[in-house]
């Protein structure tokens, strides 16, 4: 919970406290570009006290709880869930008494109703008594009675053979769904075809937390993995394979699930069937996933006790043997002995690479070419079968990106009772095999603990030369301070590059200016940016619109925006009237907001939606660069989209061979001439765009990144290109 004082903030400041967190860095790093001396240390010393009054005074997002009190009695008579002609999924909960319970399951199924179409099929398993007469009162549910006590394995395979769904939802009667409980868990078979069961995040009543999918060790022994903690803590909210999910909320396809028999009846009457279902599907190539985002409520001990020692509930010692007997050698093999590796067994990592990614703030891909290149390489990564988990140094949860890094798979760490990185790595450093430390910022200080803490390989991806961007800002005139500053950060950098094992640079070009200074250090160059499915070629559009993609926090681009329309863009409008400049971007300063006039729009902090409908309507893409490095994420956008560009030689760094589909201008006048060019000639737009298409499409597709990052690593894994990467396509930002 966030701490008293915070929480009785007016909330106006409560949201500026978070967005000050989440931009400081930005603006910082903005410093460095202007004064660069000052600029560097105070990037150090912001990151620095950013992390530290996170922890102190931070922010937490927790959900509401569920409410502790009893649920009010409910009528047979104020329920209606009426079954669906062409169900999607069949609900199937099995009762052996405690209808009231049964009721106010179904109430809150009602009150929480899913946008797929579902039926509700109650099993009354033969109860004595008149009591469960009430649910024959129940208007729209399926209502099976049994002549005869089958027990809940027996109950549930006859529910799902009388099933119309063509996915099976196994709820306990002692639970109280909450929103998208249902909807979720679709979802998850949408993204990932290799599924085979989904199952919910479990919460006590108070609260706290019951199960975050099952950990099972190689005696057979069983962990609720997260019991009795806090259900909004990072560990617990990312998609994993994991073990095992508990029958109290399962979700499976009905003919994955009768083909294999259902449950199997050794375990008769309950216990251990969800995980021997879970054993048996992944014989099969299917993984059982834990889905955060179904959040259930279980009442547990209802049904059975909770004394292992009488009634049902004694089945739970003597199902575990007979469990261990059948998967002993599954278990032996693929699992640790009991409370070890912890992190790895809660991930399935037993023979997967575990790979911890440190970089300034949560990837935001449609406001920097920074955050692509990250998501690029998380994507790339999970395509190998490695764990991939990310730190953000200010360790701030960033609504909506948070959310779609966990959704393809990936823990965030985030939070105020988050551990010091330090800390963190002392108990979890021996678990890791592989840590990628961005920029020069973080790296030197992440570096020491690191090393001391773990024997992991050290990647170091830099995003660009620093000093190099640097000494390009001071120009040749440049002041002695500017000088002197863009010389200590190459003595920083080079530092950098010898404390690792390995160096990244997104071009050749940059990755040999490293070998030039640093001779022993071992630098490769990886593509930075990958765009899935193919680039089409498109005829010219009718408007005359020149577009300009940048994202502004980057001081180059503000630069180069002022010197377009300054110096280049009149005899563009003197020659071609209709012509007009857009400028579309994330983060616009006063500088760049002060450039609209009536021949250039701004349109600012735009969704990549918005820039894929900009790419199809613009005429020319220009790139007007006049300092910067690395890789630039606005000219390979172009290629890929097929807008005919031009761009500056800074705009063209690291992209070999692209003079010979792209004009490269550094005179004012030699760009309007390349521009109005194409803004007229039919012909030459349509040679240009064909030719930049196939240029991208033989160096920034998925499987060419992917390629490269992997080789680049060392990492010999055939890439998979798992639906969770697909996944990442459809991330909805905030």
């Amino acid at each position: 919970m966030e701490i008293g004082w915070y929480r009785a903030l007016p909330r106006p400041i409560r949201m500026l406290a978070r967005a000050a967190l989440i931009h400081i860095p930005r603006l910082s790093g903005a410093l460095e570009s202007r004064w660069p001396k000052l600029g560097g240390w105070l990037n150090r010393l912001v990151l620095f006290l950013v992390w530290h009054v996170q922890i102190k005074f931070g922010f937490r997002r927790r959900d509401s709880e569920p409410d502790q009190d009893s649920w009010p009695d409910i009528a047979p008579e104020q329920i209606d869930l009426s079954t669906s002609d062409a169900p999607e999924v069949s609900v199937i909960v099995p009762t052996y008494g405690q209808t009231g319970f049964t009721l106010r399951c179904l109430a809150s199924i009602q009150a929480h109703l899913p946008a797929v179409p579902i039926e509700v099929i109650v099993v009354d398993d033969a109860f004595p008594g008149v009591e469960t007469a009430a649910l024959a009162r129940v208007k729209g549910i399926r209502l099976i009675r049994h002549e005869t006590n089958l027990g809940f394995i027996r109950t549930c395979n006859g529910a799902a053979r009388a099933a119309h769904g063509r996915f099976l939802l196994f709820l306990n009667n002692d639970t109280q769904v909450r929103p998208g409980w249902l909807d979720h868990l679709v979802a998850l078979f949408a993204a990932r075809p290799d599924a085979g069961i989904a199952g919910s995040k479990l919460l006590a009543l108070d609260g706290t937390l019951q199960e975050a999918g099952g950990i099972l060790w190689n005696d057979g022994s069983a962990w609720n993995y997260g019991r009795g903690r806090d259900p909004a803590a990072p560990e617990f909210n990312y998609t994993r394979e994991v073990d095992y999910c508990s029958a109290a909320s399962l979700l499976v396809r009905r003919d994955v699930f009768l083909d294999v028999g259902g449950f199997d009846e050794i375990y008769a009457p309950a216990y251990c069937e969800d995980s021997d279902l879970s054993f048996r599907l992944r014989r099969l190539g299917l993984k059982t996933y834990y889905q955060p985002r179904s959040e259930i409520v279980h009442y547990e001990g209802m049904s059975h006790g909770r004394d292992p020692g009488q009634g049902i509930k004694a089945f739970q010692v003597t199902n575990q043997a007979k469990f261990f007997d059948v998967w002993r050698e599954v278990l032996t093999r693929e699992h640790f002995p009991n409370g070890t590796h912890v992190p790895r067994a809660r991930d399935r990592a037993h023979d997967r690479q575990v790979v911890l990614i440190v970089d300034h703030y949560v990837p935001e891909p449609d406001r920097d070419a920074g955050s692509r290149t990250m998501i690029a390489f998380v994507r790339a990564l999970l395509s190998s079968g490695a764990v991939v988990k990310f730190w953000p140094f200010n360790l701030c949860r960033t609504p909506g990106y948070t959310e779609a890094l966990q959704d393809i798979g990936v823990e965030v760490f985030h939070g105020p009772g988050h551990a010091l990185f330090p800390v963190w790595l002392k108990v979890h450093g021996g678990d890791l095999d592989l840590v990628m430390l961005c920029r020069p910022d973080i790296a030197e200080l992440c570096l020491d603990p690191v090393r001391a803490h773990s024997t992991a390989r050290v990647v170091y991806y830099g995003h660009d030369l620093h000093f190099r961007r640097m000494q390009a800002q001071s120009g040749p005139a440049g002041d002695f301070g500017q000088r002197r500053a863009a010389e200590a950060m190459r003595v920083r950098e080079s530092a950098i590059w010898r404390a690792a094992d390995l160096v990244l640079y997104p071009s050749e070009e940059e990755s040999g200016i490293v070998r030039k200074f640093a001779p022993a250090v071992t630098v490769r160059a990886v593509v930075p940016y990958a765009f899935a499915g193919e680039p089409e070629c498109r005829d010219p559009p009718d408007a005359h619109w020149i577009v300009f993609v940048a994202g502004f926090g980057h001081p180059p681009n503000a630069e180069g925006a002022a010197w377009f329309v300054r110096e280049v863009l009149p005899s563009i409008v003197a020659r071609v009237p209709e012509a007009r400049l857009a400028i579309v971007g994330s983060h616009p300063s006063a500088a760049v907001q002060g450039l609209r006039g009536p021949y250039v729009s701004l349109f600012a902090n735009v969704s990549d939606a918005e820039l894929a409908a900009w790419y199809r309507r613009a005429r020319v893409a220009v790139v007007p660069l006049l300092t910067g490095a690395g890789v630039k994420l606005k000219t390979v956008e172009a290629l890929w989209h097929g807008v005919p560009a031009v761009v500056t030689p800074v705009g063209a760094q690291g992209l070999p061979g692209l003079g010979g589909v792209v004009p490269i201008e550094t005179k004012p006048d030699a760009f309007s001439a390349a521009v109005c060019s194409l803004l007229g000639d039919d012909g030459l737009w349509r040679r240009r765009s064909a030719a930049q298409v196939a240029y991208a499409r033989a160096r920034f597709s998925v499987p060419v990144q992917t390629r490269s990052l992997l080789r680049a690593l060392d990492i010999e894994a055939e890439p998979l290109l798992p639906p969770a990467v697909a996944c990442a396509e459809t991330m909805a930002m905030a």
